[in-house]
């Protein structure tokens, strides 16, 4: 077994999560792949394993992020997007154009990054931020072909 193999398959021992061939290829693919549709997973786990169902795929994403190892994030407008930088509350970059995706650090403080004007009670966990706008290579583009 190649060294991330391994290092897949001691993360899925680690939260008691049962290992096979199938889970450590999703797990390997969205590492490999941040910010990856299910769709993109799914081809890329096809390439490495061979056969595996959409709905394999999508049920082992649900568990990984039930299990904290995948975090699932939902840009405005954008199919659901996975990643493995989990637990330190990062926000992202998202290119109106191309649509992107770039992690970017808590913007001041700690956990959960932005305090909240008004908690109506809740015991807040987590701030969930996007920042929109547009990648380098997208504003060269519009720049070039003279668009504002």
């Amino acid at each position: 077994m190649e060294q991330g193999s391994r290092d897949a398959a001691a993360q899925l021992r680690g939260r008691g999560i049962h290992v096979t061939a199938q889970r450590i290829a999703v797990l390997k693919a969205v590492s490999t792949h941040p910010h990856a549709t299910a769709e993109t997973i799914t081809r890329e786990v096809r390439e490495d394993i061979g056969t595996i169902s959409r709905q394999s795929v999508y049920d082992t994403l649900g568990v990984f992020v039930a299990e904290g190892l995948v975090r699932l994030i939902q840009p405005v407008g954008s199919p659901a997007l996975y990643e493995d930088r989990v637990g330190d509350n990062h926000h992202h970059l998202v290119c109106r154009d191309c649509g992107c995706v770039v992690d970017v650090d808590c913007a001041v403080g700690e956990v959960p990054c932005l305090q909240a004007a008004d908690d109506h009670g809740f015991e807040i966990e987590e701030a969930e931020v996007a920042y929109w706008g547009r990648c380098p290579a997208c504003r060269d583009d519009r720049s070039r072909a003279g668009v504002g």
